[in-house]
């Protein structure tokens, strides 16, 4: 069976949650290791990441398409995770083409810098946090064991509420 477009945003969402995650571990172990391979090697897999998460975002759309055809999937939450992942995709592409400007300031042998490392931590950190709230919106879309949190208020005006 070919791949429906939530299939596709299902199996490509993923990869920028878990390679950001990657990435800064990366990041973590090559300062703590002094390791100017591994720092280089983390600026560029933050790019990769940039780069998968801009399929992932795009394939959204095609996905609530037909997400809003389920039952039980509220609307709200739907249009907020999409809301939240713009912003995820505009964080995820900045640092990107920050790391980039990184591998392009410190070529050919100049070590990256300590200081431009530790803005790169902290700035992952704000990414990171926006794709993990991404994921965990989107996942709430099908998973209503996940919102059980919610006051009831919300949840008797969803579809599929109590």
């Amino acid at each position: 069976n070919p791949m429906n477009p939530v299939h596709l945003h299902l199996v490509l969402n993923h990869l920028p949650v878990v390679g950001a995650l990657f990435t800064f571990v990366l990041l973590v172990v090559a300062l703590l290791k002094r390791s100017e391979e591994l720092k280089r090697a983390s600026l560029l897999f933050v790019v990769l990441v940039a780069l998968v998460a801009l399929p992932a975002y795009l394939t959204g759309e095609p996905a609530e398409e037909v997400a809003e055809t389920l039952p039980g999937i509220p609307e709200a939450l739907l249009e907020r995770h999409e809301e939240v992942a713009q912003w995820a995709l505009i964080a995820q592409v900045a640092l990107g083409i920050f790391a980039l400007l990184g591998l392009a300031i410190f070529r050919r042998g100049k070590p990256v810098s300590n200081r431009f490392a530790g803005v790169l931590l902290v700035l992952m950190l704000g990414a990171g946090g926006l794709l993990g709230w991404t994921a965990n919106l989107g996942g709430q879309l099908r998973h209503p064991e996940i919102r059980a949190h919610q006051p009831a208020t919300t949840m008797a005006t969803e579809p599929g509420g109590p």
